[in-house]
């Protein structure tokens, strides 16, 4: 396969990823600090922190105890969500970021003053976000990504990335009308940016889905699943848009991603039926439908079988959340 397939079957995989993914419940923060400052952010399962330093400079610590050294114009991106500090010195005092008075800049952002009274001007200005983090079909993606993206200003990772991260800077600092709105989006769009940077250059020794998506010999395979959710696959016709045999392929797909293929793509309907039901509040029959079920009945069945519990329960439980 020629080299420039290769990587329009990686941007049809990455498109697909990022068409799926959801950033829900999301809350942005600008926050303003003296020369000493210390931000203490509690660990957020399924959720993804957001930070982008536009002034200033500040040492994240996370939970392990390791220290990095932030830069303007640099951003961070935590996938799992971990606690994390970000502080003027190793030695500063810390409070938690909930505990500060908040002003409203518009439906999703709000801006957080954390001047002592005999700071002037700020030392300091970042942009903060937690969200909900959903893949989506690609949601095993997840658990794979690192604890901590760092962004930097001068790197070559997120070409096209810099410009957005300059725009935000502005909007920040100058604080015109309208700028939260556009904050808020452009964050979204750094995120997503982020994580194509992630797929594209992921490590020699990635694993899983990772692998899968940066294999051309199992990649057709893979889109065709995510594309045709509902579709009865079997494993020779996965292995048929793999232009490899039936058995070469079982085996490289067992080997790679960690399950059978016709096991993946069952667990792939139950994730995505999961979303339909809970968040696109679509009916449990539409929803078999769409996955290709003859009837609710064995949809149903299918679906206790792998979330382990009913899809009526798993829509309650998910209106209860919500």
């Amino acid at each position: 396969m020629s080299q420039s397939h290769q990587f329009a079957l990686s941007s049809d995989l990455i498109s697909e990823l990022l068409t799926g993914m959801r950033l829900r419940g999301v809350q942005y923060r600008r926050i303003k600090t003296g020369p000493e400052f210390g931000l203490s952010f509690d660990a957020r399962p399924g959720h993804v922190y957001f930070h982008f330093l536009a002034v200033g400079s500040a040492v994240l610590r996370m939970a392990d105890g390791s220290l990095h050294t932030i830069s303007a114009g640099n951003a961070m991106f935590m996938p799992q969500g971990g606690a994390h500090q970000l502080i003027s010195s190793p030695d500063a005092p810390v409070q938690d970021i909930d505990s500060f008075v908040t002003a409203p800049l518009g439906d999703t952002v709000c801006a957080v003053d954390a001047l002592a009274s005999s700071d002037i001007t700020p030392s300091t200005i970042l942009f903060y976000g937690c969200m909900e983090f959903d893949l989506g079909g690609m949601q095993g993606l997840g658990p794979l990504m690192p604890g901590l993206m760092l962004v930097d200003a001068h790197g070559q990772r997120y070409p096209g990335l810099m410009p957005i991260l300059d725009s935000m800077k502005r909007e920040i600092c100058s604080g015109r009308v309208g700028f939260a709105g556009i904050l808020a989006r452009l964050a979204d769009v750094v995120a997503a940016m982020i994580i194509r940077g992630w797929v594209e250059c992921g490590c020699d020794n990635a694993s899983g889905l990772v692998a899968a998506l940066r294999d051309p010999r199992l990649a057709r395979a893979i889109l065709a699943l995510h594309r045709q959710p509902g579709r009865d696959w079997t494993v020779a016709e996965l292995a048929s848009e793999c232009h490899t045999s039936r058995s070469v392929f079982a085996d490289r797909f067992q080997a790679t991603i960690g399950t059978p293929p016709l096991r993946y793509a069952t667990e792939l309907r139950m994730r995505l039926a999961s979303q339909w039901l809970t968040q696109d509040r679509l009916p449990i029959e539409a929803v078999a439908q769409r996955l290709g079920y003859t009837s609710q009945a064995a949809f149903s069945r299918a679906f206790k079988r792998i979330v382990g519990q009913s899809p009526g329960a798993s829509r309650q439980m998910g209106s209860a959340v919500g």
